[in-house]
């Protein structure tokens, strides 16, 4: 059996990471595809590094551009690639345009395709994530879900349940494998001069609320006013897409600390000693859960429920009160939960899967 790995951005890498591990550990016959997505040293090759994963094989270098010039570029250069190599199965994991290429690219080759945390919705299809995500669940042969729930949805939605297969989020296998490494290495809160539970973290990129100027501004006021009431820093990586977008509406990000993108241990380390963290991501949010800290998410819905129906998360969407009002109910919060998202070990069920159904 041959496998491909498609992933292009920084979230396939920390998820793929423990697949790619076990991999190349028992020295399986498998290589990986990198499409480029996210383009910059701290989007992607310093995860390769710090993850310790082997450089991938192909880069296609698509770069950035509109959802179908960027797509379309994947399409071309996955197609040219998956007709040399002609693996068994080809591997995607989430809702990026990379994973929707990867998926069809395969599918019309003929070639299987595994979805790694397929299953999600958030019922928004204003999102382009979730365009994605629903087109690769439906052309997809083996469907890894990290939960019940996320089954249960594809049930719903006429999936065969031969395909599908519970096996707990693989960011737990990567948040388990590296937050000691991570607090080890290079104390990032000495060097910015903060204190572990005397801040907040923010991450803020989705194109729904950047690329539109009054919800942007409005989610900017409302983690103003956090900061004002709260009087401790609020930490701001900027996403590249976000620094664009605030020059060009002249949006000013007041009382917000921002910096330049993290690798993936120095951001870790950021999550597991904030006070709270307010997000738009959908990965952070599974990851905040995980390391027990409360989070804000700034969206109308998520495709993560789980979060919050443990007592993790809170939806705050665009509007500055609400925002202001979810931080104080989540930073209120008294008891813990207990993390729906897995044990660790979803990347060896994950192989184990994958492996018997090439035996068939």
């Amino acid at each position: 059996m041959k496998i491909a790995i498609i992933l292009g951005t920084r979230p396939e890498i920390t998820k793929m990471a423990p697949l790619i591990k076990f991999y190349e550990k028992h020295r399986a016959d498998f290589f990986l595809l990198h499409t480029g997505q996210h383009y910059s040293y701290d989007m992607d090759k310093v995860f390769f590094k710090q993850l310790k994963l082997p450089r991938p094989r192909y880069n296609l270098d698509v770069g950035s551009g509109t959802h179908g010039a960027q797509t379309a570029k994947m399409l071309t250069g996955i197609e040219e690639i998956l007709l040399k190599e002609k693996p068994t199965i080809v591997l995607v994991e989430g809702d990026t345009n990379t994973v929707l290429a990867g998926a069809l690219t395969a599918a019309k080759l003929g070639i299987k395709v595994g979805h790694i945390e397929a299953g999600l919705r958030s019922y928004d299809r204003s999102m382009p994530e979730e365009i994605n995500r629903v087109i690769t669940d439906h052309i997809a042969d083996l469907l890894f879900t990290p939960t019940t729930a996320a089954k249960k949805i594809l049930l719903h939605e006429g999936i065969d349940k031969s395909k599908i297969f519970v096996t707990g989020n693989t960011i737990v296998d990567t948040v388990f494998q590296n937050v000691e490494l991570a607090k080890a290495g290079k104390d990032v809160l000495k060097e910015l001069k903060l204190k572990a539970g005397k801040y907040f973290l923010v991450t803020l990129h989705r194109q729904e609320n950047v690329d539109n100027p009054a919800r942007f501004s409005s989610i900017l006021k409302g983690l103003s006013k956090v900061a004002l009431k709260y009087k401790l820093p609020v930490l701001y990586p900027i996403h590249p897409r976000s620094r664009k977008k605030m020059s060009e509406f002249d949006l000013q990000a007041k009382n917000l600390t921002i910096i330049e993108p993290l690798d993936f241990l120095g951001f870790l380390q950021l999550e597991s000693g904030a006070k709270l963290i307010l997000t738009d991501s959908g990965g952070v949010q599974e990851e905040a859960c995980i390391l027990g800290v409360p989070c804000v998410t700034l969206r109308d819905n998520t495709e993560r429920p789980e979060t919050l129906e443990v007592g993790a998360n809170i939806l705050a969407g665009a509007s500055a009160e609400r925002i202001v009002e979810c931080a104080r109910i989540m930073l209120d919060k008294k008891e813990k939960w207990v993390n729906p998202f897995g044990d660790g070990k979803a990347a060896e069920r994950i192989v184990k899967i994958i492996t018997e159904a090439g035996n068939v």
